[in-house]
C-alpha cells in the first residue's frame, strides 16, 4: 500500500461525495435485504451491501492518503460470480412463472379473505411494511438499480478529476464493480419479469 499521497481540495471533496454514496448505498442495500420477501433477493441485497462496504472502505484509505492496491483478480472472481448467477438466474426464470401462477391463485384467495381482515394487515403478495411504509421487491430493485447508475456517473466524472493515474486506476476499478452490482440486479429483474424492454 502506498501512503502520503496529497490531495487537493477539489479532488479531497470528490472523495467525500462519494464516501457520502457509498454509506447511502451501504443503508438502503441493509435496509432493503430486510424488506425484502424473496429470499434472492435478500441474499443479492447483502452480498451487494458487502462489496458497497468494502468501496467505502477504499475511499477512506483514499482520503487517509493511503492508494490500496487494486485487487486485479476480483475481475476472475466476479466472472465467475456471474456465471453462477446467470446460471440460477435460468434455473428461476422456469420457476418464477410457475411462482406468478401460484401468487395469482392466492392473491385471488386473499381478496376473499382481506375483506374481513384490518386494513393494516393487508399487505400483498411481494411487498413489505415497515412502520406504514410499503414498498414492493420491484419498487426496492429499481430504486437500487437507479442509485447504481447514479454512482457510476459520479465515479466517472470523479476519476477525470484526479492528476495521480494510481487513484483514477482506482476508481475506475470501483466503477466496474459498480456496473456490475447493475447488471445483478438488472439480471434478477429480467428473471423475475419486472424489467419490461
Amino acid at each position: 500500500m502506498i501512503t502520503n499521497i496529497t490531495l487537493s481540495t477539489k479532488e479531497r471533496y470528490l472523495l467525500e461525495d462519494q464516501k457520502t454514496h457509498e454509506e447511502q448505498c451501504v443503508l438502503k442495500y441493509d435496509n432493503y435485504s430486510n424488506l425484502a420477501t424473496d429470499t434472492e433477493l435478500k441474499s443479492i441485497f447483502k452480498n451487494l451491501s458487502q462489496k458497497e462496504r468494502e468501496h467505502l472502505q477504499t475511499i477512506n484509505q483514499l482520503l487517509n492518503g493511503e492508494i490500496p492496491p487494486v485487487n486485479q483478480s476480483s475481475s476472475g472472481t466476479q466472472q465467475q460470480g456471474s456465471q453462477m448467477q446467470n446460471t440460477q438466474m435460468q434455473n428461476s426464470q422456469s420457476q418464477s412463472s410457475q411462482m406468478q401462477n401460484s401468487q395469482q391463485n392466492q392473491q385471488g384467495q386473499q381478496s376473499q379473505q382481506s375483506s374481513s381482515m384490518p386494513q393494516a394487515q393487508q399487505v400483498s403478495s411481494g411487498q413489505s411494511s415497515a412502520g406504514g411504509f410499503k414498498i414492493t421487491d420491484k419498487e426496492m430493485c429499481i430504486d437500487m438499480l437507479s442509485t447504481e447508475k447514479y454512482i457510476s456517473g459520479t465515479y466517472d466524472t470523479a476519476i477525470f478529476e484526479f492528476k495521480d493515474p494510481r487513484i483514477r486506476d482506482v476508481l475506475n476499478h470501483i466503477q466496474k464493480e459498480e456496473q456490475k452490482h447493475g447488471e445483478t440486479l438488472f439480471m434478477y429483474m429480467q428473471s423475475k419479469g419486472m424489467y419490461n424492454q
